[in-house]
């Protein structure tokens, strides 16, 4: 299926707490530049990308009011308290001209090491199963731990992945199912979760495992690592 450039939703209203610190995690400094930027001329130098729009807190003093990056726009809207209420008010500032029944994709912009070919691999497969996702089947063993922390049991973990980003699918249909899930109380962790719950079964589409998010500060060290490694 041929498929035109699509935009790109890049979360980046929270405050990443578990690194510490005053700085939000996204603005804190990998390989010399703030983590976010990595992410977003990642995203942007992908030739499907049209463009990004990044939710910002409602707060944000850090943001370098970027307006465009390799030539693409970069526009900014405001984030809500949960990333599903970021990614909604993303979905809804998108340009006019992205329609409903037009595919975008979300990622985390805590994610700067995603490869070009995962996200090629990504749209190319996951626009005709309606939508889907980057992610990894589970290969460790799985522990099922007690409130002490001692292992009571070993899960199974056949038919089990690690979910990625980023996710794509249809803005209407996403914007429907994180409004829903919204009005039912259910906060969603992700954007297939919001999918699931209204029905769908997102296609997961295996991508690297180096995609990592960055979540504490010893991830950052290996973001670096990676990043000139994952082009």
């Amino acid at each position: 299926m041929s498929m035109g450039p699509l935009w790109c939703v890049v979360p980046a209203a929270g405050r990443g707490t578990r690194v510490g610190g005053q700085l939000p995690k996204q603005y804190l400094p990998l390989a010399g530049r703030p983590l976010m930027l990595h992410t977003l001329e990642r995203l942007a130098a992908h030739q499907q990308i049209a463009g990004l729009m990044v939710v910002l807190g409602g707060r944000d003093e850090h943001w370098p009011a970027i307006g465009q990056l390799e030539g693409k726009p970069v526009l900014t809207t405001v984030g809500g308290a949960e990333r599903c209420d970021s990614v909604l008010a993303g979905l809804r500032a998108l340009p006019a001209e992205v329609t409903d029944d037009a595919f975008v994709l979300v990622h985390d912009a805590a994610r700067p090491c995603v490869r070009q070919a995962d996200i090629a691999r990504l749209i190319e497969l996951a626009v005709p199963a309606g939508g889907g996702l980057l992610g990894a089947p589970l290969r460790d063993t799985l522990k099922r731990a007690d409130d002490g922390g001692r292992s009571q049991a070993t899960e199974p973990r056949d038919h089990r992945w690690r979910a990625f980003t980023p996710q794509l699918f249809r803005r209407g249909e996403l914007s429907a199912a994180l409004l829903a899930a919204s009005v039912t109380g259910v906060t969603v962790s992700d954007e297939a979760m919001a999918m699931e719950h209204a029905g769908f079964a997102p296609l997961l589409v295996e991508g690297a495992e180096d995609n990592i998010k960055v979540t504490t500060a010893a991830d950052f060290a290996l973001a670096e690592f990676l990043l000139p490694r994952t082009l």
